[in-house]
């Protein structure tokens, strides 16, 4: 008897010490991140972007900086490098810059604090410390959580998979995924560097946009290249194409498609023109990251730019959430 109780003993005892200096808790390591959130002075990190929401996935680059509390770069660029677009937070507001086109947009908004950023470390944080019913795993590397998402537009992708470094957690992979829990949005982290050093002039939009036309030149002779009709690909129920004309304007032709049933929307496209002297325009509505781009979302307008074309989605009908899901399903897809 006395045997049993010693080995019972000793057993617990040994789990005891492997719980002591083995395994943290999901309160340990959510309290650990919320600190190390708390006490970076902001961090640089690379990332690929991948997106399943067409027939072929998508990828992109990111890089991503943050300098505590409130200045943003993020550097969208496509495998190919023919597309790059930046969102920049300073003083003056959010940005949008387009160096092909020469042209920048500024929004007054309080992007990226108004919803989840799968690339943003703190948005991360937030989304786990948030979620009461946040699950937690352990692997032999990696802290795994799945949690709600805050997407305000979005409700298509109501959940996420976050999985950090045990190291020295750092993020590793996020999957954005929707409600059959099928990944629609993978980013994977190859590069972060947490308080790193930045120059003052780091966050000036006229610094990056010069910079960002030495990787991604003006587009030059693109107004003579004819204009690739696209055509959104998503199917809404009661909703067929009605009619499509074509509008001559002083700078070109305007494709103006018109959709009914039992919701309606218009949507609009352009060759888009190259700023000659750079301009900066104030947009109305909120930036919204279209995975491909960004566009501009007011209560009844989305309109973005790809490719060398301007492009808008207007409607009475449809739900903000109804015109990203039309705009994300005209990427790249066209119709002769």
């Amino acid at each position: 008897m006395k045997k049993k109780m010693f080995a019972l003993l000793m057993g617990l005892l040994v789990v005891l010490a492997l719980t002591a200096c083995g395994e943290k808790s999901q309160k340990d390591v959510v309290n650990a991140l919320n600190e190390k959130v708390d006490k970076m002075t902001g961090y640089k990190a690379e990332a690929k972007m991948t997106l399943q929401t067409g027939s072929e996935p998508q990828v992109y680059e990111v890089e991503i900086w943050h300098n505590q509390p409130t200045y943003y770069r993020v550097n969208l660029k496509n495998a190919q490098k023919e597309q790059s677009q930046m969102i920049l937070r300073n003083d003056e507001g959010v940005f949008v810059l387009t160096p092909a086109l020469n042209k920048s947009f500024r929004f007054q908004s309080d992007w990226p604090q108004n919803s989840s950023q799968a690339y943003l470390y703190e948005s991360l944080v937030k989304d786990i410390l948030e979620d009461p019913e946040a699950k937690f795993t352990a692997t032999d590397k990696h802290y795994v959580f799945e949690t709600k998402t805050n997407y305000k537009n979005n409700k298509m992708l109501p959940m996420q998979e976050i999985t950090f470094s045990k190291k020295d957690l750092t993020p590793v992979m996020v999957k954005v995924m929707d409600a059959d829990r099928n990944p629609l949005l993978i980013v994977e982290f190859s590069k972060v560097e947490f308080n790193p050093s930045f120059d003052d002039d780091a966050f000036d939009v006229k610094k990056n946009m010069t910079g960002a036309q030495l990787e991604v030149p003006v587009m030059a002779g693109m107004n003579e290249q004819p204009l690739q009709v696209m055509y959104p690909m998503v199917e809404i129920a009661g909703v067929n194409l009605v009619e499509e004309k074509e509008v001559k304007t002083e700078q070109g032709t305007r494709i103006v498609m018109t959709y009914g049933g039992e919701k309606s929307f218009t949507l609009i496209q352009e060759k888009a023109l190259v700023s000659e002297a750079g301009t900066s325009t104030a947009v109305s509505g909120e930036p919204v990251d279209l995975g491909f781009t960004v566009g501009a979302l007011t209560d009844n307008t989305l309109s973005w730019t790809y490719q060398g074309v301007d492009f808008m989605v207007a409607s009475n009908d449809l739900t903000q959430e109804e015109l990203i899901m039309v705009a994300r399903s005209v990427q790249g897809q066209s119709v002769k």
